[in-house]
């Protein structure tokens, strides 16, 4: 089988706790595929930066200049480009230490109750990186040795937090029709 037909395939979630059955499929639709590429790019180029500016400093007595900056910049952008992909495939890290012992009645709206304040928590995490990255423009905020500027990175996380929380919405409301 090609990684082709295996990505056609829609992802398979993990059995849902409180009927003991999966969940529909969720479809890889284009925008996830292109999400995806982005962050596995984004990625692959971190991995290359660092050991090119490990070579550099250990070997050659001089680092890549401004690879530490590049790094979390681009470790920013591959975590909040995931979030709407990963609010919406519901794939969020849980830790179900109490959550199973929980009778399973309570389990949806257990789930509920988690989208819809993750959807809220998403909400006001973005509002207010909004208005942080505004501020850092107003000023002409910029990275020390790179001098990049910082606000489009606000901006860009700021957004795609929005996008993850109106996800969970849908995700809550989905869970509400079931």
């Amino acid at each position: 089988m090609t990684s082709d037909t295996a990505d056609a395939k829609p992802r398979m979630p993990e059995t849902d706790p409180s009927s003991g059955k999966r969940p529909e499929p969720v479809p890889r639709t284009l925008g996830r595929r292109v999400l995806a590429a982005v962050c596995g790019t984004m990625l692959m180029a971190m991995m290359a930066l660092t050991v090119c500016d490990v070579i550099g400093r250990y070997v050659f007595a001089h680092p890549v200049t401004g690879a530490t900056e590049l790094t979390e910049m681009m470790l920013v952008g591959v975590i909040f480009l995931g979030l709407p992909a990963v609010s919406l495939d519901r794939d969020h890290v849980a830790v179900d230490i109490l959550t199973d012992r929980l009778p399973g009645w309570i389990q949806p709206w257990r789930e509920l109750l988690v989208s819809i304040l993750s959807a809220a928590i998403l909400g006001v995490i973005s509002w207010r990186i909004w208005i942080y990255a505004g501020q850092i423009a107003s000023y002409g905020g910029a990275t020390n040795s790179l001098r990049l500027p910082v606000a489009p990175l606000g901006y860009l996380c700021a957004t795609a937090g929005a996008v993850a929380a109106v996800f969970m919405a849908v995700v809550a409301l989905r869970d509400l029709r079931r």
